[in-house]
């Protein structure tokens, strides 16, 4: 298993550059320019000859000093020697580093998204298989409908609606709608900051929960259902085991296989954020600093961010695959 994960580590190196280089060239050929967006309200601004004469000398030293005037292969150059030197820097704010800011939004949303992941397969898996357990069964039925109804409910309508009815004085639960802490949460003691925090997370880990979690335990249900049907299953049924003990030992392990195959896709949101949950609950994760720089042309905070997501995605693969052969040591690796 050594083997085969450090050659996935070495391939890694050349799929990331890839990456690299298209989410590059996508986000310099995208229409917006940087220069234009710090000097062009400066330029509409300025009155007289002077002053327009020297807002354009102060855009050509910028485009000059990002190089916005060079090809895109000196640009990407450009970009790859600050990216291994850890010296990228935001264009808009002169010598100012980006990654105190990208690290403080990506804990903001990783400790988000750990909580929702927690409760996505804390919930989903046991229903999933409750439900492949019972097929067609009225509690089936009634779990389908639900989470259904659930999944195809757009995260930002359920959002305005949760702000609705659980926010307001006049509202029952009177949740707190902004942020992940109130006014004065640095002067709190320990448990009003806990129980604080908590009344935060509420509404937007609920929006961020529900989806994902209707989606992964169908996913989880027709797995198992598919596992059930085979050969190996049937033989440990005449063999005497109890319907539970079938599931549970013979085929759980493999029914997880669904599963694991997307925590490769989820593991990215760790990194990449909401942007439309952020949002609207004024959250300053990764999903609200991306978006706010995409608008200022920020590429440096851009590539970054895009580059933690493709990294986040291709460990995901590979841990997707080392769970496989943990949960059944049949698979195999040589090949």
């Amino acid at each position: 298993m050594l083997q085969y994960i450090a050659k996935r580590l070495l391939i890694m190196i050349p799929t990331l550059f890839g990456i690299l280089v298209v989410s590059f060239l996508m986000i310099r050929l995208a229409p917006g320019d940087p220069a234009a967006i710090r000097f062009g309200a400066l330029s509409q601004a300025s009155a007289g000859m002077n002053a327009e004469r020297g807002t354009q000398q102060a855009e050509k030293l910028f485009r000059e000093r990002w190089l916005l005037d060079k090809p895109l292969p000196v640009q990407f150059g450009a970009f790859l020697k600050r990216l291994v030197t850890g010296d990228l820097q935001y264009l808009q704010q002169q010598d100012k580093p980006i990654l105190p800011d990208l690290w403080r939004h990506l804990w903001v949303s990783a400790q988000l998204n750990l909580i929702v992941f927690f409760l996505i397969y804390l919930i989903a898996i046991p229903s999933g298989i409750f439900s492949a357990a019972f097929p067609h069964s009225t509690p089936d039925r009634i779990q389908t409908v639900s989470l259904f109804i659930l999944y195809s409910l757009p995260s930002f309508f359920a959002a305005e609606l949760l702000r609705m009815w659980l926010t307001g004085e006049e509202s029952w639960a009177k949740l707190p709608v902004m942020g992940l802490h109130g006014d004065g949460a640095d002067e709190m003691a320990t448990w009003d900051w806990t129980v604080d925090y908590i009344q935060h997370l509420i509404l937007p880990v609920t929006c961020l929960t529900y989806s994902g979690l209707a989606y992964i335990s169908r996913q989880m249900r027709a797995g198992l259902l598919e596992v059930i049907r085979q050969d190996y299953v049937r033989t440990a049924r005449a063999k005497g085991c109890s319907e539970w003990r079938t599931i549970l030992v013979h085929a759980l392990r493999n029914g997880l296989f669904p599963i694991i195959t997307l925590f490769a896709s989820l593991l990215p949101f760790l990194v990449g954020g909401s942007v439309i949950i952020e949002t609207i609950f004024n959250i300053e994760g990764m999903g609200w600093y991306a978006f706010n720089n995409v608008l200022k042309r920020e590429y440096d905070v851009v590539m970054a961010t895009l580059m933690l997501s493709a990294v986040m995605t291709l460990l995901g693969i590979l841990v997707s695959d080392i769970l496989y052969g943990l949960v059944n040591p049949q698979v195999a690796y040589d090949g």
